[in-house]
């Protein structure tokens, strides 16, 4: 059977996986891309600095980052439908409680530490983790549909924030945010989210898959890892810091809240097509050279909001780079994950590169805040990008060829 009648036929087997998967991966992000349009509000109501606000996702960051691996290896030991259904139960009401706020920087680190734990089991492991199990030939493209979750909060979050604040203010916005999006999302998971290792409520046969690939101690000892761990930590550093800021920047620059948050909103639009995009490339070209690729991208935008941060023109540029290479971000380090490692303990050894993207996450967003915090400016952050971006295209070309172990993923 050709490439393409396996792709076919794993489409036509579980089509629905990656669309219910992405909206599990929706969930893992809420707090992450919509937490800019509550900056300013935050500042107007309690007098905090922007690093001081920021600083609550730093602390979520790294909580879930240190419990990234032993999530990964529950995945692999009891499959992610369970953790999965919790977990969005979890993280929902979690960014509900935001709504609590007192004005105490304790009770907001106390806040975003409930929101570290909720993340431990909505996080892109649990998803890919699925999507993987079921797809091998037409995995790329299973990938891209799955974390356009996030492309999907990208485009509807900083919107519906910013109009529920607008309205009812932000305490309700995190409310709201929250409430709904656990309605709409529970049920699909309940009904469709299964991978290979989840056992289906089903009374038909299924035929027996053995997952082969690297040890955990084989793929500790690989430089690859390592090498995806500093591409995916210096990449998510500079891109989740210039997009958690991305309204602040641009209101800064004198465009209105409004018109900052629907720009911001072509984040998401692009962050899409650069997940089908980079899906579609990725089952078909050098998946190293696609992710440098992508990786370089928004060096575009970012040079043209230091030369003129105000031209809207510029801006909608800067938000269409950075989208493309978000979309392509996880994409790419799950991809290559996969293809070095095996799906014998992807969980595991995913969950190592889950750890350092949660750890970018975590200070690029504190430190964007700091930095304007300092300098009355984000152009200083916005240099370091351009820098930290080349450098984290460049590790991804220096990947080797995965190991031969790795290479008979699935065995039926």
């Amino acid at each position: 059977m050709s490439t393409q009648q396996n792709a076919a036929a794993e489409w036509r087997g579980y089509w629905y996986l990656p669309f219910v998967a992405a909206l599990g991966y929706a969930t893992s992000v809420i707090h992450v891309y919509t937490i800019g349009p509550f900056i300013g509000p935050l500042q107007t109501e309690f007098g905090w600095s922007r690093a001081e606000i920021s600083i609550g996702l730093t602390v979520s960051s790294i909580i879930s980052a240190l419990f990234c691996i032993p999530i990964g290896m529950l995945v692999d030991k009891i499959g992610p439908r369970r953790i999965g259904l919790i977990g969005v139960v979890l993280m929902t009401a979690a960014f509900a409680l935001l709504s609590s706020a007192s004005g105490s920087i304790s009770n907001w680190v106390l806040l975003w530490t409930c929101i570290a734990f909720a993340t431990l089991g909505v996080q892109a492991t649990v998803w890919t983790s699925a999507v993987n199990s079921r797809f091998e030939k037409s995995r790329g493209l299973a990938l891209a549909v799955t974390l356009s979750g996030a492309s999907l909060s990208a485009a509807i979050f900083p919107l519906l924030a910013t109009w529920l604040i607008g309205a009812y203010g932000w305490r309700m916005g995190f409310v709201g945010l929250g409430a709904a999006w656990a309605a709409i999302v529970f049920p699909f998971l309940l009904l469709f989210f299964r991978g290979a290792r989840d056992q289906s409520s089903k009374a038909v046969p299924v035929p027996a898959k053995v997952l082969t690939g690297l040890t955990l101690s084989e793929g500790f000892r690989t430089f690859a890892l390592y090498k995806l761990l500093l591409a995916a930590g210096l990449f998510s550093f500079t891109a989740i810091g210039a997009l958690v800021h991305f309204v602040p920047i641009l209101t800064g620059a004198g465009t209105t809240r409004l018109e900052a948050a629907s720009i911001a909103g072509l984040i998401g639009i692009f962050s899409l097509v650069g997940r089908l995009g980079t899906g579609f490339l990725l089952d078909r070209f050098s998946a190293q050279k696609i992710g440098a690729l992508a990786f370089m991208l928004p060096v575009i935008g970012i040079s043209l909001l230091l030369l003129d941060a105000s031209n809207h023109l510029y801006q909608s540029i800067a938000a269409a780079t950075l989208g493309l290479t978000v979309g392509a971000e996880v994409d790419v380090i799950a991809f290559l994950a996969a293809k070095h490692f095996g799906l014998k303990n992807f969980g595991s050894l995913y969950g190592a590169m889950v750890m350092a993207l949660s750890l970018g996450t975590s200070f690029g967003p504190l430190t964007a805040g700091a930095v304007f915090d300092h300098y009355g400016s984000y152009a200083p952050f916005l240099m370091l990008n351009v820098v930290l971006m080349t450098l984290s295209a460049i590790t991804l070309l220096s990947l080797g060829s995965p190991p031969a172990q790795a290479a008979a993923e699935v065995v039926s």
